[in-house]
């Protein structure tokens, strides 16, 4: 990423986009199991519904993913040259990333000129979209799997991240800790307000240590005013113009407004005819008229200012950008813990069987969304279109993943066995 000045008397916006999509899992993997077994599908193949996540993505690709990155790519070029050119940053999990490569793999190169323009700054994040970083007693599986997503973001586009953001804003210092190791220099989390207490969420922080990482809290309101409010009739303060929405930027106190969204907010959440994609065409315009607000990209920003204080966040109190600012929308009921446990409960056998191939379904299986399915709180139907129910989510994943189970502790044992045997022969030969 190319080093730029910033204006440390300007406010400046950080629009981050958020790009992932699951891989889901076979709802018929029960009733098809032997027909696909007798056809000689792979474990992929069998596990995993390739057709549905192919139907998704090309539907996203038409009515979110290539219009919302042109209409951003002609933004960037019509105000490259202006005083306050527009800039954002992109965080793709890699499993966004494999399903592109997949079935639309122009998109790739749409993004790949976004990254070349200078004006994008593509932030490093977890590859499988998993709850790796709060998985108790160590952060080995954590770092590889953030490792995995650098080189991939390396290999794509020829840039090595700075700046972090974990899946679902998911923070504690451990994880500070675990991508501080790994080279990154900042990490974009949730405004929590019983963490930040009477601090202002708009200026940069640092994680604790003679170092500390910088730290970014996504203003939730004003994030949300966009994706969950913009299309709402009944909101007091609908409709929301670009004009309205950067006269509230404008005064908001503070140095760094950090606007955090799922890509999906532009022609999904909110769709065209609602005006979304006038309104994120006109934001540049409306910004340029207001003299203490300008675009800013987090790696520029942390290298010309101070952190303000320090926030420290135990593992006790790990945070998230869920409703509930927690863990609970993934570990709250006994289905989401019961089916997080085997995860790990397989961790050794995974390592000692040391195959690429069984341990690629094994953190596939670790994705966020699995969980998520599964949680009855309040709200969270809107956030499983798949399932009739948690009760529905938690049998598919049981019966896919019990198969897997089986599978490993199979291999294991034909492993074990060969190797005594190989001893045995070696002890009297």
């Amino acid at each position: 990423m190319q080093e730029r000045d910033v204006h440390v008397d300007s406010k400046h916006i950080c629009l981050y986009l958020i790009m992932h999509q699951p891989i889901r899992l076979n709802k018929a993997f029960p009733y098809e199991r032997v027909k696909r077994m007798a056809e000689g599908a792979s474990l992929m193949d069998r596990y995993f519904d390739d057709k549905l996540n192919q139907e998704v993505f090309n539907r996203l690709f038409k009515k979110c993913y290539n219009p919302t990155l042109n209409y951003l790519l002609e933004m960037i070029i019509s105000t490259e040259k202006s005083d306050k050119p527009f800039k954002l940053s992109l965080c793709l999990s890699g499993l966004f990333v494999e399903q592109a490569i997949k079935y639309k793999p122009e998109l790739i190169g749409i993004l790949r000129k976004l990254v070349a323009t200078k004006h994008v700054e593509i932030l490093g994040g977890n590859y499988y979209h998993s709850l790796a970083g709060v998985y108790p007693e160590h952060m080995t599986e954590f770092i590889e799997q953030v490792r995995q997503h650098r080189e991939l973001m390396k290999k794509l586009f020829g840039i090595e991240p700075n700046i972090f953001q974990n899946t679902d804003l998911i923070y504690n210092d451990s994880i500070a800790k675990a991508v501080e190791k790994i080279g990154y220099e900042g990490v974009l989390t949730e405004e929590v307000d019983n963490i930040l207490d009477w601090k202002s969420p708009n200026y940069v922080y640092s994680s604790p240590g003679d170092k500390g990482l910088k730290l970014f809290f996504r203003h939730h309101r004003l994030s949300d005013d966009i994706t969950f409010r913009f299309s709402d009739n009944t909101w007091d303060k609908f409709p929301l113009t670009a004009e309205k929405y950067c006269d509230w930027l404008a005064a908001t106190p503070g140095d760094v407004i950090s606007i955090a969204l799922e890509i999906e907010t532009f022609g999904e959440y909110n769709a065209e005819d609602t005006g979304i994609f006038e309104f994120l065409k006109k934001l540049p315009i409306e910004v340029a008229k207001k003299d203490n607000l300008e675009w800013g990209i987090p790696t520029e920003i942390i290298r010309n200012l101070q952190p303000t204080g320090t926030i420290v966040i135990p593992e006790v109190k790990t945070i998230s950008w869920a409703n509930s600012k927690d863990m609970s929308p993934w570990l709250d009921n006994p289905m989401q813990r019961i089916s997080f446990d085997r995860i790990l409960n397989l961790a050794p056998y995974i390592k000692e069987i040391n195959d690429a191939g069984i341990t690629k379904i094994w953190r596939l299986f670790q994705q966020s969304d699995y969980l998520l399915y599964m949680s009855n709180k309040e709200g969270s139907e809107l956030a499983r279109p798949y399932y009739s129910s948690p009760a529905e989510a938690f049998a598919v994943f049981n019966s896919v993943f019990t198969d897997f189970e089986g599978k490993v502790a199979t291999i294991v044992q034909r492993m074990r066995k060969s190797k005594l045997q190989q001893t045995s022969t070696s002890s009297y030969g």
